[in-house]
């Protein structure tokens, strides 16, 4: 026992072990199994004192209903815990092999059947939660879903197996907090169901609707199908929630986790900066091209109005060579003296020929260009369209991008919370196990003074034998 005592300020080997040794027994969140009566109870080890009371307190008996309430709800929460921690330690998606998935849902059965009222049927005593379920659809439409699903479930035979179906349906959709406090807040509903002093009608099961709001950061995919939910039993397995020896080692690699947590969250900021510099690159050629597009329609529409005006041009032309034409056959007709002015219609005629056939091309090279800009203007629009989905693309996975680093940040937070907690406990311990040596120190003390006191007993009392004599 004197090994225990501490010699001076730096710990020993001793004292390490000593604190190992106790980490070894801590519960999650704090708690630890005890025994009162034919109960297993949880308690805090903040209520736990680690060093001898001078009189034992004698504590009036507790209600053995309220007992198992407090029981239930602290296991949930172990559970509760256990699962969002090994989830999140996992990094991927859950499936219904899961070991602490299988035990959140064991205990969540527990829960929803304590103090439940038995219906008698002809075949027997019925006592299932699947009708404090189906109240759900009642009180919350978008519940009714989930309620059809279970029902159209092949192979679900009793009130018990649905009632499975349906939590891991809720689960898989992330609502069951919602849908279990929607429930939880019409206890005149649920008393028809439920005994006054159930779970589900009592403060512990609030606690447990707000303890399930946790759940929504992790992703289940839980097939069903083939899963013989009908004769399954529930049992509660305790030692999934003992620390073992490997603490220091799961707290090692929970650092490791914490720190690539961190590096991914760097990562993704630098790749969401990167793709916000290109979306906004992306976003300048768009305008870019928007402003010369808006040129080329309107070098477009005035190319338009220039061919426009030729062609008008050209119909003037037409017009007076035919009344020249005309003019000609009337001058040929009238005499042979004016030979010289038909020479010069003819010349003017030539003239006009020639003019109307620059017009001509030049019409041509018009209705070219024309064509042209037509097809370049097609090409611009295709290079718009397409450029504009690709910005969408980009910005999709900006958003996705922003999502995956706001998920980062939660699992960061919760990584950070969960390791300051555990920092706590071993403070605790610590002064706790100063406290232990404390009294080991008294505890040898008192036996030095016994052992005295007993020595001076003996000698006293052959003294009084020799007197005697």
């Amino acid at each position: 026992m004197s090994d225990l005592t501490p010699q001076s300020e730096t710990p020993t080997p001793t004292t390490d072990k000593i604190t190992q040794a106790a980490r070894e027994t801590i519960y999650l969140c704090n708690f630890r199994v005890s025994v009162d009566g034919e109960w297993l109870c949880l308690r805090e080890l903040n209520d736990i004192s680690l060093t001898p009371d001078p009189e034992p307190v004698h504590e009036d008996p507790k209600d053995p209903i309220a007992i198992e309430r407090l029981n239930l709800m602290n296991m949930a929460k172990l559970s509760i815990k256990g699962l969002i921690e090994s989830a999140l330690n996992l990094g991927r998606t859950l499936d219904s092999d899961y070991a602490p998935l299988q035990q959140f849902f064991v205990v969540m059965e527990h829960c929803l059947k304590h103090g439940l009222k038995t219906k008698k049927t002809f075949l027997g005593q019925n006592k299932s939660f699947w009708g404090p379920l189906e109240l759900v659809e009642k009180l919350t439409p978008e519940a009714g879903e989930i309620t059809a699903s279970v029902k159209d479930l092949p192979g679900l035979k009793t009130p018990l197996g649905r009632g499975r179906a349906w939590l891991r349906l809720a689960l898989m959709q992330k609502k069951l907090s919602d849908y279990m406090k929607t429930i939880i807040n019409r206890k005149d509903l649920l008393s028809e169901f439920y005994e006054p002093n159930a779970l589900m009608m009592e403060e512990e099961g609030a606690v447990i609707a707000g303890l399930l709001v946790g759940l929504n950061v992790i992703d289940a995919n839980l097939c069903m199908k083939g899963e013989d939910l009908d004769s399954q039993v529930g049992v509660i397995d305790f030692s999934m929630y003992l620390k073992d020896g490997g603490h220091s080692s799961k707290s090692v690699e929970g650092d490791g986790q914490i720190t690539a947590i961190l590096d991914q969250k760097n990562y993704v900021e630098e790749l969401n900066r990167h793709l916000s510099a290109s979306v906004n690159n992306l976003q300048a050629k768009v305008d870019a091209l928007e402003k010369s597009n808006t040129k080329l329609t309107e070098e477009l529409a005035v190319a338009n109005n220039r061919i426009i005006t030729l062609q008008e041009d050209v119909e003037r032309v037409k017009e007076e060579s035919s009344y020249q034409l005309e003019s000609r056959k009337a001058l040929r007709s009238d005499s042979a003296a004016d030979g010289q002015a038909l020479g010069e219609t003819r010349k003017q005629l030539k003239e006009e020929t020639l003019l109307r056939l620059d017009v001509e091309k030049e019409l041509e090279v018009q209705i070219g260009m024309k064509q042209e800009m037509e097809l370049s203007m097609k090409m611009l629009e295709k290079d718009v369209c397409e450029k504009q989905d690709a910005l969408v693309e980009l910005r999709q996975q900006l958003e996705d991008l922003r999502a995956i680093n706001q998920q980062l940040m939660h699992k960061s937070q919760s990584a950070d919370a969960s390791s300051k907690q555990k920092s706590e406990v071993i403070v605790r311990m610590e002064e706790k196990i100063n406290q232990m040596s404390g009294t080991i120190k008294q505890l040898e003390t008192s036996d030095k003074h016994l052992v005295k006191q007993a020595r001076n007993l003996n000698s006293a009392a052959g003294k009084l034998l020799q007197l005697q004599q």
